[in-house]
């Protein structure tokens, strides 16, 4: 169950409490105005992955100072550091991000760490008084999500998500242009995320933890496991404790511009999945195939995974549908979009004939340091709530699958029928682990339940056990925080 509110409900005062340890909350960024002329300091967490963009990026940036760095191994904050110094660079080390918070010369955080502290660390910064750059997904559940949507609204801070292609003009204007009617109305809107991922190596005996790496900050929030995956950096994405699978990896972009073409502002009332982890046995639990389905009345929402190659002998080689294969198409009446990456989309009539097409797309960081210093969320291209709703019906999605049962092809096909664009879409899916000799007689689908959802509310109707995967146990003193709305 979700922590009940805190009594202590006074967030913006002089002192904070994090962990057992208070520290004075000072921020040169208020809500009463920002720098014009200053530099901002900024704090980049968590170095490996996607913490190489953001180090990269900041440092670009005019007006913007690269002034600490964080981790919880020692040796790539070390590293980091001795490289930053040959660029010139001199940065604070932390490898306790609730010292860094203490640090009242920082003005933000960008946070790159894996998804279970992504709205932690979001909603710690903000009670420190800084202004936040998450990365997607935003949350690693519902509950969280919107707990740091109520957070960042109290606490008058600027966070910006870390879906990107908010920041394409030329998305931007596909959409408008395809709200406007122009191809008629959206039939089906279909994100891709055709991936090849390798299996996770299988351990018969747990890895012992790096010994410059901060066991107990690395797990956080979750429960603390032994370690049977080799690639500790970034394995931690297959497995449902820390990450949420391709879905709430890559496809949390894809999904994000499908919601922003139907124009929906909550999550869909209903949801279900179908797939599995199939064609390799690992340590991964999240499904490497899979579709999920959001129920939206205008139009329903349809996201497709594939992380197995179109065949064997295939390599990296992943195949395509209407020419994307990490990518959206928006169905509509009169033709289609094709979203084919971060910046660009092109038009189609119904006899596949290009009739549009916009390029490009603004610095999302630039972006965040714009809103940063003006101190208006309405200047961010990716509000929080966005980022929100976005990886919340990733969750919802992950939520269905988790609850399924294995079932047969036949069933699963009897089942899907009556559903729009949902036999169709299976089919590609069998046809494609076909071609990946998968025997799903040995290695069954996953069928989930059609869950129900109050939109407004965001709670799970007539189902305990989804409710239950709405939130999570969060293991003290890593504790999100409830904030009401």
């Amino acid at each position: 169950m979700p922590p009940s509110p805190s009594s202590s409900r006074r967030r913006f005062l002089s002192q904070a409490t994090f962990a057992g340890g208070a520290f004075f909350i000072s921020s040169r960024l208020t809500s009463c105005g920002g720098k014009a002329n200053d530099a901002i300091n900024v704090a980049v967490v968590g170095l490996k992955g996607r913490g190489g963009d953001h180090l990269a990026s900041y440092k670009k940036i005019p007006g913007v100072r690269l002034a600490a760095i964080c981790d919880v191994n020692s040796k790539y904050l070390a590293d980091e550091a001795e490289r930053l110094k040959k660029e010139g660079l001199t940065v604070k080390t932390y490898q306790d991000y609730r010292k860094l918070l203490a640090d009242k010369d920082i003005d933000a955080v960008s946070l790159a760490t894996p998804n279970h502290w992504h709205a932690l660390g979001a909603q710690w910064a903000m009670e420190a008084g800084k202004d936040v750059f998450v990365e997607k997904p935003v949350s690693h559940n519902v509950w969280e999500g919107r707990q740091i949507v109520n957070a960042e609204k109290k606490l008058n801070r600027i966070v910006q998500g870390g879906t990107q292609s908010r920041s394409s003009f030329a998305i931007r204007e596909a959409v408008a242009w395809v709200q406007a009617g122009n191809l008629g109305k959206i039939t089906l809107a279909r994100g891709l995320c055709y991936k090849s991922r390798p299996a996770m190596k299988v351990r018969k005996t747990p890895l012992p933890v790096p010994a410059e790496v901060d066991r107990d900050l690395w797990f956080g929030p979750a429960p603390i496991a032994d370690i049977r995956r080799p690639r500790l950096d970034y394995d931690w994405h297959w497995q449902w404790p820390y990450g949420n699978g391709d879905l709430g990896n890559q496809g949390v972009h894809q999904m994000d511009i499908a919601r922003w073409f139907l124009g929906e502002t909550a999550i869909a009332p209903t949801a279900w999945s179908v797939g599995g982890r199939l064609g390799y046995e690992d340590d991964g639990q999240t499904p490497n195939t899979q579709i999920v389905y959001q129920g939206y009345e205008k139009a329903p929402l349809i996201f497709e995974v594939r992380g197995l190659p179109t065949a064997k002998d295939a390599g990296e080689g992943m195949d395509k549908f209407m020419g994307a294969g990490v990518g959206v198409i928006i169905h509509c009446e009169n033709g289609h979009v094709l979203v084919p990456d971060y910046y660009s989309a092109i038009a189609y009539d119904k006899e596949g004939k290009e009739v549009k097409k916009w390029e490009g797309a603004d610095n999302h960081y630039e972006n965040f340091i714009k809103a940063v210093r003006s101190r208006k969320p309405t200047e961010l291209n990716a509000p929080l709530l966005d980022g929100h709703l976005s990886a919340a019906i990733c969750h919802t999605g992950n939520i269905s699958y988790q609850l399924g049962e294995k079932k047969g092809v036949e069933e699963i096909k009897q089942t899907l029928a009556p559903i729009p664009g949902a036999t169709e879409t299976l089919d590609r899916m069998l046809q494609h682990l076909q071609a990946n000799a998968v025997d799903l007689n040995a290695t069954p689908l996953t069928l989930g339940p059609v869950l129900k959802f109050d939109p407004a509310a965001e709670t799970a109707t007539g189902n305990e056990a989804a409710s239950k995967l709405l939130t999570r146990e969060y293991r003290a003193p890593y504790v999100v925080k409830a904030y009401p709305a």
